[in-house]
């Protein structure tokens, strides 16, 4: 059983940080492949970054790497996203997402359409 809630998205100034929380809340582990994808007003949904949760191996999109770190806790059936060093263009709804990919096709540059679970979204707005 999959359900992902999202937590821990608000609104901070250029330079901030968050952390957002994805948990499964029903009766099973921490999914295979979890991604967090993101989509501002007016554009597609992106991947932003991805942890295959068996292995703990991870991928970020080139907007995002060295500022944003996506880490789990499988006690928690819980995935984070770190994001730091936030810019104005970061603002967007973020989501988690699960799939059954792994290892290296569980990565963020696959559609969204790959994944069947998806949390309800956690809104992030980066602005002074």
């Amino acid at each position: 059983q999959v359900h992902l809630v999202e937590s821990g998205g608000g609104s901070v100034q250029p330079g901030g940080s968050l952390r957002l929380s994805c948990t499964n809340s029903g009766h099973g582990d921490t999914p295979a492949c979890m991604v967090w994808f993101r989509q501002a007003p007016g554009k597609e949904r992106e991947g932003v970054a991805s942890i295959y949760t068996r292995a703990g191996k991870t991928y970020y999109a080139d907007s995002v790497k060295g500022r944003f770190t996506v880490s789990q806790d499988n006690a928690e059936a819980t995935v984070y996203l770190q994001m730091n060093s936030l810019k104005p263009e970061d603002s967007a709804m973020y989501y988690c997402a699960a799939g059954r990919f792994a290892d290296i096709r569980c990565t963020p540059w696959r559609t969204p359409v790959d994944f069947g679970y998806w949390g309800q979204g956690t809104q992030v707005t980066v602005s002074s």
